[in-house]
């Protein structure tokens, strides 16, 4: 966050391009053993979290972001029971995937302890009492390494990280060779959900190579994009797997899901969204099909920042 003058800072996304916010106060301010962490009270978008200065969530809107990524692929599955999710510090990941009774356990694997630590405490608006539930297992740790390690098997895989293009502790959790030890971790009709920077035709080369390296993996690749108004920018996701392909599911197949699943009060999605996602811009398919390049772990995506 750099402070551009009296009550206002500046989150710039390029050395020639950022989005002004104005701001009651800072919250707080603290350094992790990982990244700068900031609450701060904003006019628009209420408390926010900043990670290293960049906008990760907001009061107002962060429920977009959070159904959008959770949300597409979990009820896409048939009967999902065991779920990781990489990263979601702040816990709002953990908390929609708890809206389905069906989910027997979720392990989150989130390698800075002081978030999670601090979103207990500050942060309850975003988990509500989510670390707390007893299907909850939370790890602090390493998430690649996690995933190297482990012997379990996921009905769903979320990652839930800081941008692909990002030069901090979670740029090789978007690489093949990551991905490729995701899929071992993956039941035969698992899947693997989550954010991919964003799809702005202006600097989408991100989004892009990120779908072009799942597709280096996995069977079916799904893009779709969103509106998330504190980022400024329309914002990517993407769905991998081999068996489930979620745009062949049915609104009204989805609605009957969440109801059986006793999932209720979303404000983002639901069976008509879901059917919706899937039918992407011509502007989004030609920027997947035209630029991106394979990450791999010798060869990672920075912001030119």
């Amino acid at each position: 966050m750099e402070i551009y003058k009296d009550n206002l800072f500046v989150e710039m996304y390029t050395e020639t391009e950022g989005h002004l916010h104005g701001f009651k106060k800072v919250l707080f301010e603290g350094k992790t053993e990982f990244q700068l962490m900031q609450i701060v009270d904003t006019y628009e978008y209420g408390r926010c979290l900043l990670l290293d200065g960049k906008m990760q969530s907001s009061q107002a809107d962060e429920f977009i972001y959070h159904e959008f990524l959770v949300h597409p692929a979990l009820t896409a599955h048939p009967d999902p029971k065991n779920v990781l999710i990489v990263g979601g510090g702040e816990g709002a990941t953990l908390r929609e995937v708890l809206r389905h009774q069906c989910v027997e356990q979720v392990d989150m694997v989130e390698i800075d302890g002081q978030v999670v630590s601090f979103a207990k405490e500050h942060l309850r608006e975003w988990h509500q009492g989510s670390f707390e539930d007893v299907r909850s297992n939370i790890i602090i740790g390493d998430g690649r390494k996690y995933i190297e390690e482990t012997s379990k098997s996921y009905d769903l895989i979320i990652i839930d990280i800081s941008d692909p293009g990002d030069a901090g502790p979670a740029y090789l959790l978007y690489t093949v060779q990551f991905y490729e030890l995701v899929k071992r971790r993956l039941k035969t009709s698992g899947m693997l959900a989550l954010q991919a920077g964003t799809s702005s035709v202006i600097y989408g080369e991100i989004m892009a190579s990120v779908y072009l390296t799942l597709q280096k993996v996995f069977g079916y690749v799904a893009a779709f994009e969103a509106s998330v108004p504190s980022f400024d920018l329309p914002w990517g996701f993407c769905i991998a797997g081999n068996e489930v392909v979620p745009g062949d599911i049915s609104q009204d197949e989805i609605d009957r899901r969440l109801l059986g699943r006793f999932v209720k009060d979303l404000r983002a999605y639901d069976g008509e969204t879901h059917a919706g996602l899937f039918k992407t811009t011509k502007a989004l398919r030609n920027l997947l099909c035209e630029k991106g390049r394979l990450i791999e772990d010798q060869k990672p995506i920075y912001t030119p920042l």
